[in-house]
């Protein structure tokens, strides 16, 4: 059976590969932390087995509160930030037509996203859009009071029922939230909308296997089971049980953190699909937030390729050696495009003529990997069968996984976020929010 697969022959020479080796020890001890549930963070630990743990009954729940939506509505608004939006978009991303809206309306709603910036541009067009149309809203937040999303579900919630009633509205809100606590759920048990729990052991960055990323994924119309089970065979895959050298989590944890140690800073994700770019955009917050503390952590940055070759490829050739890549490579794609000949070929491309685009592309990846290799940044190669809901959960899964170890061997709690709330304080004491007098004094000081 095909899975996604691990390469680090182009970042280490057999020094650096015994290095890697050398990593046995710490990350036994890394795995035995998250799997007794002895390290830090440890009440943040039910993503862990979370894939094999999921039953019939509960996907059916999600899809059934999906097919209701569908049935009701031709686009629906997702609302959330971070973990609560991240893990939906990349996978419908990377599922979808890419030119989707231009196509008209298909099958299934269209899935848009709000609550992730506070634009007020950005609000008003979106209104601005749904005026007219049959839409729903996916209410995601724990507490309902987050800044960013609860201002764009006061604004739609109450569009939605200036166009439909307040009663037609009930069905057409789900609220993902808290099991009994926070504003949410108060509002979701008065006015009986549909309600998910976000499981109080799993932090935002790894919900994407929960009702947060799982039910926006089923409106959209892709097939949650697969997207599943690939996570469930990557579970297995990285398992305590499974030596270090065949466990593709506890070798990336090991690699990245041996490029480290070395002076290498910054981790670039790097795609040559563009299909694969919010993929990027969730990985950049499963690995900033967990492992950005205690003045550490590598720096998590992307790009998509070939496009950023030609406006940071010079740096990432040239500039300060503290960088290392991660590729993503995917071997097949879903369609055949073939190169026409021309008569003139004024362009001078006769010579790829009969060729696919994707071997084009195969060896634009192959040689940026020898151009980057050979100037002096190491290169991680994570090889992607093709792009579907089976292996982008395996893919998922493998990034949660090597982020638990990979945070144990820096030494820091890889599930709290305390730095998250600094600019909150600020932007409440600039705003005046009631409770915040003495914070709103001192900071008018400063400025």
């Amino acid at each position: 059976m095909e899975t996604i697969r691990l390469n680090i022959d182009k970042a280490f020479d057999a020094a650096g590969k015994a290095q890697v080796l050398a990593c046995a020890p710490g990350v036994a001890d890394s795995m035995e932390k998250l799997h007794k549930g002895t390290g830090k963070g440890n009440d943040f630990l039910g993503w862990l087995n979370l894939p094999s743990s999921l039953t019939d009954a509960h996907l059916t729940e999600i899809e059934n509160a999906a097919a209701r939506l569908q049935e009701r509505c031709e686009v629906v608004v997702v609302i959330g930030i971070g973990g609560s939006y991240l893990g939906a978009k990349a996978v419908i991303e990377a599922l979808s037509h890419t030119f989707a809206p231009m196509l008209g309306a298909g099958k299934y709603p269209q899935v848009l996203f709000a609550g992730q910036n506070i634009g007020e541009d950005y609000l008003y067009e979106l209104q601005q859009v749904l005026a007219g149309k049959q839409f729903g809203l996916v209410n995601i937040s724990k507490s309902g009071t987050t800044t960013e999303p609860a201002i764009a579900f006061r604004l739609l919630k109450k569009q939605l029922e200036a166009q439909v009633g307040k009663e037609e509205a009930k069905h057409r809100i789900v609220a993902v939230t808290d099991a009994a606590r926070g504003a949410l759920r108060k509002l979701a048990d008065m006015e009986g909308y549909k309600t998910f729990v976000i499981p109080d052991n799993v932090g935002g960055r790894f919900s994407v296997l929960t009702p947060v990323g799982l039910l926006p994924i089923a409106i959209a119309g892709f097939d949650i089971r697969a997207l599943v089970a690939g996570a469930v065979v990557m579970e297995k895959a990285c398992g305590e049980d499974v030596p270090f050298g065949q466990n593709p989590a506890a070798v990336y944890a090991a690699a990245r953190n041996v490029l480290y140690r070395s002076g290498k800073k910054i981790e670039i994700l790097v795609n040559f699909n563009p299909k694969l770019h919010f993929f990027a955009e969730w990985w950049k917050q499963l690995y900033g937030e967990s492992e950005g503390k205690e003045n550490k952590g590598i720096f998590p940055a992307s790009v998509d390729f070939t496009t950023d070759l030609h406006s940071m490829g010079q740096w990432i050739q040239e500039g300060e050696r503290t960088i290392f890549e991660t590729v993503l490579s995917v071997s097949r794609m879903k369609y055949n495009v073939t190169i026409p000949t021309d008569e003139d070929n004024l362009d001078g491309l006769n010579f790829l003529a009969g060729k696919r685009v994707d071997e084009v592309n195969k060896m634009a990846e192959l040689g940026t990997q020898i151009a980057h290799v050979d100037g002096g940044v190491p290169n991680l190669k994570i090889e992607i069968p093709e792009i579907t809901e089976r292996y982008l959960g395996e893919l998922i899964y493998f990034f949660e996984k090597g982020c638990g170890i990979s945070g144990y061997l820096l030494e820091v709690n890889p599930f709290d976020q305390p730095g998250v709330e600094a600019y909150k304080k600020n932007m409440f004491a600039l705003l005046e929010k009631p409770g915040y007098e003495e914070e709103t004094k001192a900071i008018k000081a400063k400025l």
